[in-house]
C-alpha cells in the first residue's frame, strides 16, 4: 500500500450493503472465514439480515474506505452477553496491512472491553491482524463451518 492512500472508517449505511455483499461471495474469502451463512450468495437474505443489524443499538458497524472506495467492514456485536468483533476486507487488499490499520482505527472508535474475536484455526492472516492489534489468544472452540460443511476448530482471541 502506498503512502498516499487514505484509509478511513465511517458508519455503515443501508446503501453500503450492496457493495459489502459482493466481498462475501468470494470463494477463497468464504473458505477462510468459514463461519458463513448457509448460502452466501443469497443477496436478499444478506440485505435483510444486515438491514436489521444496522438498526440494532448493541451493534457498531463501520464501512472501511480506501481513497473513498468501499473495501470492507468492521463491526462489534453482542453474543451471549459478550462483545465480539468481526471484519471483512476485500481479498484484493489482503497482505497489505490494511486490515490491521482498519481494525486499529475501529478499536479507537469502539471502546468496549473486553472484546472477543473468533477466527478459523487456519486463517493465519486474520490471526496476525488480531495479534498486531493487541488481541491475545485465550482458547479454542469448535463449531460447524457452513463454508466447509464440517465442524472445525476456531481460535478465541480477547482484547482487555
Amino acid at each position: 500500500m502506498s503512502a498516499d492512500t487514505y484509509l478511513q472508517l465511517r458508519s455503515t449505511t443501508i446503501a453500503d450493503l450492496e457493495h459489502l455483499f459482493l466481498f462475501q461471495t468470494d470463494p477463497e474469502a468464504i473458505y477462510l472465514a468459514a463461519f458463513t451463512p448457509k448460502d452466501p450468495t443469497d443477496k436478499l437474505a444478506y440485505i435483510a439480515k444486515y438491514t436489521k443489524i444496522l438498526e440494532d443499538p448493541t451493534t457498531n458497524n463501520h464501512t472501511v474506505l480506501l481513497d473513498d472506495n468501499i473495501i470492507g467492514s468492521m463491526a462489534k456485536f453482542v453474543m451471549d452477553g459478550h462483545a465480539e468483533i468481526t471484519y471483512w476486507i476485500d481479498r484484493k487488499f489482503w497482505g497489505q496491512g490494511i486490515a490491521t490499520r482498519a481494525l486499529q482505527q475501529f478499536l479507537n472508535i469502539e471502546t468496549t472491553r473486553p472484546i472477543v474475536a473468533r477466527v478459523a484455526f487456519d486463517n493465519l492472516g486474520s490471526q496476525k491482524v488480531l495479534e498486531k492489534s493487541g488481541f491475545i489468544k485465550t482458547g479454542t472452540d469448535k463449531g460447524f463451518a457452513n463454508a466447509r460443511q464440517m465442524e472445525i476448530e476456531e481460535f478465541v482471541y480477547r482484547l482487555s
